[in-house]
């Protein structure tokens, strides 16, 4: 049956509306984007058959647009719709970010750099610079490596640090694997940024190491 003949307490906008965002399942919120559905089945039926083979929501987000496309009624539009979702909720979290002391904020700094570092599927080495009240100046991917390992340069981290004016600087890298236990590499690499950003008076603030569902800090590890 299709959507627009549910009842309207059931159809993804308008409960959306009436009960807000939080109120849809997985389904239903993908439903919204997809619109249509095929012969047959309801968005909300096609969104469910799209879970059920990608196993998650967000493995299914993460793929590719070939892998994507290759579904009966999708295409290069939806893909694009969903992906200009994502991009809107990382720019969501780094406005809320840019506003407030980041260190004010651990929740949110967390959330944000999940969003932008998880889904590489190789190692990506970033850095957070702040001003001297701690407010973010830019975030810059800096360094891309393969799916165990990035070379990291103290060096050109400290040009770019210098570049940006900043006082201070949060990094974090992704590990492939999902599992975000920091490495003895990890924490050598950590060591030898901060000496070199102490020469020129800017400090370490922490580092993240960023998993499949979470981001462990080396200042709560007591690491840095």
């Amino acid at each position: 049956m299709p959507i627009t003949l549910w009842p309207a307490r059931e159809r993804p906008r308008e409960k959306l509306l009436a009960s807000g965002p939080a109120s849809l399942s997985d389904a239903e919120l993908l439903a919204i984007f997809l619109r249509t559905g095929v012969r047959g089945r309801s968005a909300v039926d096609l969104a469910r058959d799209l879970l059920a083979e990608f196993r998650t929501l967000r493995l299914l987000i993460e793929t590719d647009a070939r892998r994507f496309c290759a579904r009966p009624g999708l295409g290069l539009a939806k893909y694009v719709q969903i992906q200009a979702a994502i991009e809107l909720g990382k720019r969501y979290l780094e406005s809320g970010l840019a506003r407030q002391d980041i260190l004010s904020n651990p929740k949110m700094t967390r959330d944000y750099l999940l969003a932008q570092l998880r889904a590489h599927p190789h190692e990506v080495f970033a850095c957070l610079f702040l001003d001297n009240r701690h407010h973010i100046i830019s975030f810059d991917r800096m360094f891309n490596g393969t799916i165990d390992g990035a070379s990291v340069y103290p060096r050109e981290v400290v040009k770019r640090a210098l570049a940006h004016n900043a006082a201070a600087v949060i990094f974090a890298h992704n590990h492939p694997s999902g599992v975000a236990e920091p490495s003895g590499a990890d924490i050598n690499l950590t060591q030898r940024l901060k000496a070199a950003l102490e020469l020129v008076d800017i400090r370490v603030l922490d580092h993240f190491v960023i998993g499949d569902s979470e981001a462990v800090s080396f200042a709560e590890r007591g690491l840095l």
